[in-house]
C-alpha cells in the first residue's frame, strides 16, 4: 500500500511539473498547425540537394507532428520531388521535437537540456540528410504502395472554420489523440521508476558508462515512443543515476526510430540508405550523449514528490487537472468528422 501511494505521489507530482507547460506547448502547435501547412512543407522541401536537407531540419524540428504522422507526410514529400536526403533529414529532425516537447524538457529538465535537445535534433536531420544524399547517386520514385494520407490524429485536417477554432482543435485535440497515451504511460513509467528505484541508484554501477550509452540505444531504438512522452521516462533514468548524456541518447532515439519508420525508410529511400540513415542517426546519439557528459551541463529536476506537493498551489492543481482532462480526453473514442 506503501508503494501505491508512493508511485501515485511521484505520478502527481511529474504532471503537475509539467501541466502548464505542456497546455501551452499543446496551444503553440495549434498556432504551429496553422501557420504550417503541409502544403507549405511539401513547396519548400520539395527539391533535392544538401540545401533541401538543411531546409527540412530547420522546419522538422520546431513542427508539431507525432512519430506516426511524420511517416505519410515524409512519404507525400518524397513524392513530391524531395530528394531522399530531404526526406530522410525531415524523419530523423521531426520526432524528436517540438514546441509541446520542448516545452515539457524545460519544466522537467531546465532550460540547458531542451536548448540541447532542439540542436541536437537540428543537426542530427542534418547530417543524417547529408548521409543519405551522399550514398544516393540517382533519383528514382519511392517502390510499393504507400499511403498518401495520414491515418493518425496528429494530422488530421479539420473543417474549414475561423483560425482560432482550427489551432484550439488541433492543440487540444487532435494531437492529444495521437500522444496522451505515450504520454500517460510515459509519466505512470516514470512515476514507478521512480518510486522502486532510489535516486542515484546507478550513479556508482553505471553511471556514465560506456555500457550505459548502448543501453540506452538498445531500448530506444526499437521503442515506440513520443517525443512529449518519453521526458518523463528520461527524467526517471536519471533520478535514477543514469547520466544526462545517456539519458539524451534515449530522447534521440526513441522518437526518431520505431519499426513503422524504418520500414518506410526502407520502402521510399531504399536499403543501403536506411542503413546509412540508422548508423548515422546511433553515432549522433553518442555523440551528443558523451559531449553532454564531458562538459557537464547542469539540468534542472525535481527534487522530490513531497517537496512538489507541499508547494502546490491552487493554480497548479487547476493546469494538472486541465491537462489530465486534455490527456483524458484524447484516448476516449472519438467519431471521425464527415468530409465536406
Amino acid at each position: 500500500m506503501n508503494l501505491l501511494i508512493h508511485i501515485l505521489k511521484e505520478t502527481w507530482a511529474i504532471t503537475a511539473e509539467m501541466a502548464p507547460y505542456l497546455l501551452f506547448g499543446f496551444l503553440m502547435a495549434g498556432i504551429l498547425s496553422v501557420l504550417i501547412s503541409k502544403a507549405y512543407v511539401e513547396r519548400h522541401l520539395g527539391g533535392r540537394g544538401w540545401i533541401a536537407a538543411i531546409k527540412a531540419a530547420l522546419i522538422g524540428v520546431p513542427m508539431p507532428i507525432c512519430s506516426c504522422g511524420v511517416i505519410p507526410l515524409a512519404a507525400s514529400l518524397r513524392k513530391h520531388g524531395a530528394s531522399r536526403g530531404a526526406t530522410a533529414s525531415f524523419l530523423a529532425s521531426t520526432p524528436q521535437t517540438g514546441v509541446d516537447s520542448l516545452m515539457i524538457t524545460y519544466a522537467l529538465l531546465g532550460w540547458v537540456f531542451a536548448m540541447v535537445r532542439a540542436i541536437v535534433a537540428l543537426f542530427s536531420g542534418i547530417f543524417c540528410g547529408m548521409a543519405v544524399e551522399a550514398v544516393s547517386k540517382s533519383e528514382e520514385k519511392p517502390k510499393g504502395k504507400i499511403s498518401k494520407s495520414c491515418t493518425s490524429a496528429c494530422c488530421t485536417n479539420p473543417k474549414k472554420s475561423p483560425l482560432i477554432l482550427q489551432m484550439l482543435r488541433y492543440g487540444f485535440l487532435d494531437l492529444p489523440r495521437s500522444v496522451s497515451k505515450s504520454m500517460l504511460i510515459g509519466i505512470l513509467l516514470s512515476g514507478i521508476i521512480s518510486a522502486l528505484i532510489p535516486e542515484n541508484y546507478f550513479a556508482d554501477r553505471m553511471g556514465d558508462s560506456v555500457g550505459t550509452m548502448f543501453l540506452m540505444l538498445a531500448i530506444g531504438i526499437p521503442l515506440y515512443v513520443c517525443s512529449s512522452g518519453s521526458v518523463p521516462i528520461a527524467l526517471a533514468f536519471i533520478k535514477a543515476g543514469i547520466s544526462p548524456g545517456a539519458a539524451l541518447i534515449f530522447l534521440i532515439t526513441g522518437p526518431a526510430t520505431n519499426a513503422a519508420t524504418l520500414s518506410t525508410l526502407w520502402q521510399i529511400l531504399g536499403k543501403k540508405q536506411l542503413i546509412v540513415f540508422l548508423g548515422t542517426l546511433i553515432l549522433c546519439a553518442l555523440a551528443a550523449g558523451f559531449l553532454m557528459n564531458a562538459f557537464n551541463l547542469q539540468i534542472g529536476s525535481l527534487d522530490s514528490a513531497e517537496k512538489m506537493s507541499s508547494q502546490l498551489r491552487l493554480i497548479d492543481l487547476f493546469y494538472t487537472l486541465l491537462l489530465l482532462l486534455v490527456l483524458t480526453k484524447g484516448i476516449l473514442p472519438h467519431k471521425k468528422q464527415r468530409a465536406t
